[in-house]
């Protein structure tokens, strides 16, 4: 009976090895994966490319609208379709090609570059699987004489609780964004032991724009009872789109400060403020400013000279570069490096590519990657290639002896 029980588990294993290697599997996954990129792909036009990569490529599942594939001129359609998202189509079609290894394919000379070739896709899979789990990227913007340490992510703010009183350095303590809009979404302050006040969100808006005295109704500016918001109003504005590589989002809130249920008044915080704003807690004074998020490196870059050239007699750009100066202590480092188009600077694990300038050219803005995998689609592309000219080869070769005999 134990015997019979275990063959039939046997069998059933088989089988679903078998169902998970099928080549109608394999169909349908490329399928649904086509699917997904055009509805990313239309997704773009009205929402931003990083939310679209996220939500639809990045995600297990995605809820697509049904009116995305119609324009609203033509027809209104309301309701989502569940859908797969890339992170499940990505791993289905990893584990069905393994399986299809195991179960159709046997290792022979004959077949050896077919074999290099998938498990050149494979390394391609692995690669976006790291890429899109441990990848990070930003800018970092440096004015001609002057020194940065940090990064800014142009996709995500903070909030930034400066205390200025530490002889020699200041004290920061930062909100993330996603606590800024659970605190929004639930009406929950967000608390912390760090924190010296509680911080309600009674309003976020993922993007904005600012309006001025003159343009802001009485009612605007009452949101805010101390700080920039009492001149000025912020309203919401529609999200930043993929048509445009350019724009980014300048998100803005109004935040409501607390100290053991004191209020301590609403505030007005946004990107387009270029200063901190002080609030008084106790007769001690804290700074407070909705800024990119910042990620703090352990080296320096020192901006000697940028330099914008042009082709002769025209405003065309030729070249983009930076002189910078590097230094980090904790390596004995302390060198220059030039920084041009194609041309980066790889240092402790970061690759920084020249990317933009300041209006007037009075600074740099090099985009600063940290990606551990990205030496895999280099590898996996070689595999695949090399794969293709070994099964090529041999077919070739087999060829001709046939003709020759």
């Amino acid at each position: 009976m134990a015997w019979a029980l275990e063959k039939s588990r046997v069998k059933a294993l088989k089988e679903a090895f078998s169902a998970l290697a099928s080549l109608r599997l394999t169909v349908l996954l490329l399928a649904l994966s086509m699917v997904l990129i055009l509805a990313g792909t239309l997704a773009q036009v009205n929402e931003g490319v990083w939310s679209v990569v996220d939500r639809y490529f990045r995600s297990p599942f995605v809820l697509i609208p049904f009116q995305l594939f119609i324009p609203e001129k033509v027809a209104r359609i309301p309701g989502v379709l569940p859908f797969p998202g890339g992170l499940t189509l990505g791993v289905l079609l990893f584990v069905n090609l393994i399986a299809a290894h195991f179960t159709r394919f046997k290792v022979t000379w004959k077949r050896s570059g077919i074999i290099l070739s998938h498990l050149g896709i494979l390394l391609l899979l692995v690669g976006e699987f790291v890429t899109g789990a441990l990848a990070e990227e930003g800018n970092m913007t440096i004015d001609e004489g002057s020194s940065s340490n940090y990064v800014e992510d142009t996709r995500s703010v903070e909030l930034a609780v400066i205390d200025p009183s530490p002889a020699g350095d200041d004290l920061v303590v930062v909100v993330p964004q996603r606590l800024l809009e659970r605190a929004a979404r639930s009406g929950q302050p967000v608390t912390h032991g760090l924190l010296p006040f509680d911080v309600a969100v009674s309003e976020w808006m993922p993007n904005s724009t600012i309006l001025g005295p003159m343009q802001s109704t009485e009612q605007q500016r009452k949101k805010a009872d101390a700080g920039a918001g009492l001149q000025i109003a912020a309203v919401p504005a529609p999200t930043a789109t993929g048509v445009n590589g350019a724009e980014v989002d300048a998100p803005s809130a109004y935040l409501t400060f607390s100290r053991g249920g004191k209020k301590l008044g609403t505030y007005l915080v946004s990107m387009y403020l270029n200063q901190a704003q002080p609030v008084d807690v106790d007769g001690k004074v804290y700074q407070v400013e909705l800024r990119f998020k910042r990620t703090y490196k352990p080296y320096t870059l020192h901006l000697i000279d940028f330099k914008h050239d042009k082709f002769v007699g025209t405003d065309t750009p030729r070249n983009f570069s930076s002189l910078v100066r590097l230094i980090d202590p904790s390596r004995n480092t302390d060198r220059e490096v030039l920084i041009y188009m194609n041309t980066p600077l790889r240092y402790s694990g970061d690759t920084l590519y020249q990317s933009a300038f300041k209006q007037g050219d009075t600074g740099t803005i090099l985009q600063v990657v940290t990606n551990p995998g990205w030496l895999i689609p280099y590898i996996s592309c070689g595999m695949v290639t090399l794969g293709l000219l070994v099964h090529f080869g041999i077919r070739l070769s087999g060829s001709i002896r046939r003709k020759a005999s």
